[in-house]
């Protein structure tokens, strides 16, 4: 049409590569401004999309890294509270050995605890069984071995007072050697000063009987005694310090320490010359907690160790108590074995006159906690008590621990998942969670631990509270060594996760990511190839130009 523009062939060439020129350029100074070779699908289909899945994969591995880092933080806290935890459970491990310790060093106190509220009783005599003219007798050793015995009249005024009259005249009359007090639970309580034996009886005149002793709170340790005469019964019972009754050394006639192998049947006497066992030719018999009595027969042939056989070796009795006869002392001795045992027996039947006095539960043999003379049969109920102040007090501190360690492991929570308390943590190593690891927790609270409430009144007690804090030591560091395992785990599947995203990220970068250098060294080619062929049209539109001239 006459209204196009006529270009020459040459013209239109060079204004063609011109165009592909500028379009080049175009598209390397995109690369150089983006730094991206593949900008768009349409740049290269494959490329493209392959690059961006790796880095949707990439990117979904950076959000896991967020959950591997919070999981591995967790582990971290459980594993300060195990570090924390393992110190607690040390200390109380501790505390037990000082309990045993303390045990062995003082052999506990002679001390009875009452098991009724009297805080309340404005009067005793009001009581059911306390008319308020019995009498309490309490009797025990001074610090020469000799025997002291005190009288007190119950019923006369409240729990208090009482208390206060047998601490006042004990300090008053003597030098201290008994205290009663009522505890925080209005329980009456009454102990020795220093860990020695004492009985608390009645008078045949004023009897308290023990429906009297049971409105005190004490009938659990009293029982009736006969008095050596075969005919009157009264309530007593000797509280001993530790869980051991031993008795004094055991002579021969001669003179020689009595052993094992010696007949019962025979006169001995105390280190003074003292006769302490004659004529005893029938029964000795033992009980535990008023249980059957075990009788041993003390016939001519009968030994000492003959008896104490006859205690080990009896299935009703032997893993309560146990039986033994020292060669080196000649002593005789019957120890508590097991925290059940409240109380012990011992009745002698013989003919009148026969004697019985070894001193049991009191090692001056002052005490008399069995009476000397027995005219037909004699008995005494001794109760053990292990429990000192010092034990007391260490008991409180082990059960101010155990506390302790319940607090911590609620404190050891991180973001709502605490492994010391049970919970479980699942951490994700893979994009679509096919790859993961379980930490599982556990129950670390003093009970989830094992460690029951400790009252060190035992060496049974205290062994238990003992054994307790060991395993549970064990169990403590076995756990800190599997969160060690599993945090190991965790920060090497952490290192693996960054080195592949590093992977992927290059991967897309191969498949996309413009060479600068190259992209550069491009541009200026094409910028040269479009300078030459802005000269090379110039050129072809110079036949042209000619034509101008003609006119």
């Amino acid at each position: 049409m006459s209204s196009d523009v006529v270009l020459t062939a040459a013209l239109r060439n060079n204004l063609l590569s011109l165009q592909s020129t500028q379009n080049l350029i175009d598209t390397t100074q995109l690369r150089l401004a983006t730094g991206l070779k593949v900008n768009s699908a349409l740049d290269s289909p494959s490329n493209f999309f392959a690059a961006q899945s790796l880095d949707n994969r990439a990117s979904d591995l950076t959000r896991l890294l967020d959950g591997i880092g919070q999981s591995i933080r967790t582990i971290e806290e459980a594993d300060n509270g195990i570090t924390a935890l393992a110190g607690l459970v040390e200390s109380a491990q501790s505390i037990a050995s000082s309990a045993r310790d303390e045990l062995a060093a003082s052999e506990g106190e002679a001390r009875v605890t009452g098991t009724i509220d009297l805080s309340e009783v404005a009067d005793l005599s009001t009581l059911a069984n306390i008319a308020g003219t019995e009498d309490l007798v309490i009797i025990t050793t001074d610090s020469s071995g000799a025997q002291i015995s005190e009288t007190f009249t119950v019923g006369t005024g409240t729990a208090y007072s009482l208390a206060a009259s047998i601490s006042d005249q004990f300090a008053d009359a003597r030098n201290g050697e008994i205290l009663a007090s009522v505890d925080s639970e209005g329980f009456l309580s009454i102990e020795s000063s220093d860990g020695r034996s004492f009985r608390i009886s009645t008078t045949a005149a004023n009897t308290l009987s023990v429906n009297g002793f049971d409105d005190l709170g004490l009938g659990d340790i009293v029982e009736l005694e006969n008095d050596g005469t075969g005919t009157s019964d009264l309530a007593s019972a000797t509280i001993v310090a530790g869980n051991t009754l031993t008795s004094i050394s055991i002579f021969e006639g001669s003179g020689d320490i009595a052993e094992a192998g010696d007949l019962i049947q025979g006169n001995y006497i105390d280190g003074d010359g003292n006769t302490i066992i004659t004529g005893l030719n029938t029964s000795i018999a033992i009980s535990v907690n008023n249980g059957t009595a075990v009788t041993f027969a003390a016939g001519a042939t009968a030994t000492f160790q003959d008896l104490v056989d006859s205690i080990n070796q009896n299935a009703s009795i032997n893993e309560l108590i146990q039986a033994n006869f020292d060669d080196s002392n000649g002593t005789f001795s019957i120890t508590s074995l097991d925290d059940s045992v409240e109380n012990l027996q011992l009745r002698t039947t013989g003919t009148a006159g026969s004697t019985f006095n070894i001193g049991l539960g009191d090692p001056s043999g002052n005490l008399d906690p069995l009476v000397s003379t027995v005219a037909n049969t004699a008995d005494q109920t001794f109760v053990f008590n292990s429990s000192t102040s010092s034990l007391d007090a260490l008991a409180s501190d082990y059960n101010a621990l155990r506390e302790q360690i319940d607090r911590l492991v609620v404190d050891a929570s991180y973001r709502g998942v605490n492994l010391l308390n049970g919970d479980n943590l699942t951490t994700f190593f893979n994009e679509n969670n096919t790859s993961q690891l379980v930490t599982s927790g556990g129950n670390f609270t003093a009970n989830g631990l094992g460690l029951t409430e400790a009252t060190f009144r035992s060496s049974t007690e205290i062994e238990l509270s003992a054994t307790q804090a060991r395993e549970a030591l064990g169990s403590v560091r076995s756990f800190g060594s599997s969160l060690s395992n599993n945090l190991s785990i965790i920060q090497t599947r952490q290192d693996f996760t960054k080195s592949t995203i590093n992977t992927l990220k290059a991967g897309a970068d191969d498949l996309t990511v413009a060479d600068q250098n190259e992209e550069g060294a491009n541009l200026l080619a094409l910028q040269t190839r479009q300078t030459l062929g802005v000269t090379s049209l110039s050129l072809a539109s110079q036949s042209q130009q000619a034509v101008l001239r003609l006119f």
